[in-house]
């Protein structure tokens, strides 16, 4: 059964994913390998820390001296999560919508069409 994914802030996103690149780590890693790219004091992470564990997306192992922390779901799990609660608030959950935006906006290139023309063809929805 599919687990739902609980909603990220874009802080807890950065958190997330220092421990998709690595894990298990223990509070102190995550805190470094967080001041090597933000401003952010050890606190402020320690309490990002506590708010995936409260929200179970990530979880802790407490059977050492120093506990490490690890996620419950995976970087594509989020991903997908995301894309469908963006989708949903921003297009009205439909796709469709969303891609026909990036078309008209040139935001696409003429490589970018072709791959999503491929990826459609191959789709087993056709």
């Amino acid at each position: 059964m599919f687990k739902k994914v609980p909603k990220i802030s874009d802080a807890e996103w950065e958190v997330m994913n220092i421990l998709w690149e690595k894990s298990p780590l223990t509070a102190n890693e995550v805190i470094c390998s967080l001041q090597q790219q933000t401003d952010w004091k050890p606190k402020t992470i320690r309490t990002l820390l506590d708010r995936l564990v409260q929200k179970k997306v990530i979880g802790v192992n407490k059977d050492q001296k120093v506990y490490t922390f690890f996620p419950l779901f995976s970087q594509n799990d989020c991903q997908h999560a995301e894309t469908q609660s963006f989708v949903k608030r921003i297009y009205g959950g439909t796709l469709k919508s969303m891609l026909v935006q990036f078309i008209q906006d040139d935001s696409l290139s003429e490589e970018d069409i072709k791959e999503l023309r491929s990826i459609l063809d191959k789709s087993p929805n056709n």
